[in-house]
């Protein structure tokens, strides 16, 4: 079984929804489903499993166990070429911004994503992918904070560690947009959803 991404150049951010009908549109090899951008092929060019297939994208393809490891090192790329990464397997896609404060913060899930530096709606939509599946998500600044969230039978159980500070703190909220709300506050540097919520020290 293996696992694919797609990458191609977008002049603004698009919708997870979006980019699942252009990736259909090149997979059936429609004439102008994306655009020619020589970023394509420095992308193919760096990496080992990419495939250029059109001046306008490429796909990785790797053996499912081999997904995590390989993933990582394309988000990655695949913004250095100013190219999104579709991620078809999670319906998930990687623009190019808008971004967070914080260049050196990870996006960690349960099913296995790692991204450096993720853009905000992929924030929203990887929240949104939670499941038994994929049981947590985390926004991480090693060595100084993190936030993180796991699903429970009535809503979700939200996190947030001060490391700076040796602080731990554990709410639950009852929906989705919560969670959603408080993981886009915590990227952009701000901190409303500390006051937001009620909170106890773990």
């Amino acid at each position: 079984m293996s696992f694919e991404l797609a990458v191609w150049h977008e002049p603004k951010p698009i919708t997870k929804e979006y980019a699942e009908n252009v990736y259909q549109a090149l997979r059936r090899g429609e004439p102008g489903a994306a655009t020619a951008h020589p970023g394509v092929a420095t992308f193919a060019g760096l990496l080992p499993e990419a495939e250029q297939l059109s001046p306008a994208h490429a796909l990785v393809t790797v053996d499912l166990e081999r997904a995590d490891e390989v993933s990582g090192e394309a988000f990655a790329l695949a913004a250095e070429c100013e190219l999104v990464c579709y991620d078809p397997q999670r319906g998930l896609v990687h623009n190019l911004g808008p971004l967070g404060v914080d260049p050196a913060m990870e996006m960690r899930t349960g099913d296995g994503m790692i991204v450096v530096n993720p853009d905000l709606q992929l924030i929203s939509d990887a929240l949104a992918t939670l499941s038994p599946q994929n049981p947590f998500m985390a926004l991480v600044v090693f060595g100084e904070h993190f936030i993180q969230t796991s699903p429970e039978i009535s809503g979700y159980e939200l996190e947030y560690r001060d490391s700076t500070k040796d602080l731990m703190f554990r709410t639950h909220v009852p929906g989705l947009e919560a969670v959603q709300d408080a993981f886009t506050e915590y990227a952009t540097g701000d901190r409303a959803f500390l006051d937001r919520h009620e909170w106890r020290r773990v």
